[in-house]
């Protein structure tokens, strides 16, 4: 004779509407908050709380390519015209040119990465 178990109450494996995910990740990274509370609060593991916002960042900001170089002097010759470029130097570490043809979104991400406000 087999043996059956009948497994009654809520699913596990739930899903999540998009407006719900938001919800959740504005709760758990709103100042003061801690991602295990809200986490236990919405019965949630922290992990997926995680991988919600990496999904949520790349999908608003998207890649851009960097490249990082040291500086060069540059010899002194006929002026040339002036890049079309915005350049950031923050703290005289970090210098930052972004292209004018950037959208502003991506542009603004790219700060924020950074940690400039």
């Amino acid at each position: 004779m087999s043996h059956v178990t009948l497994l009654t109450g809520p699913e596990r494996r739930r899903r999540w509407s998009e407006a719900d995910q938001c919800r959740i990740l504005a709760a758990a990274f709103a100042p003061g908050a801690t991602v295990a509370a809200v986490a236990r609060q919405y019965d949630v593991a922290t992990s997926l709380i995680y991988k919600w916002r990496r999904t949520m960042r790349v999908r608003e900001t998207g890649f851009a390519e960097v490249v990082v170089v040291p500086d060069e002097p540059v010899a002194a010759s006929v002026p040339a015209a002036p890049p079309a470029v915005i350049e950031l130097e923050i703290a005289g570490k970090v210098r930052l040119r972004i292209p004018l043809t950037t959208p502003a979104t991506l542009a603004a991400a790219m700060v924020k990465a950074l940690g400039v406000s």
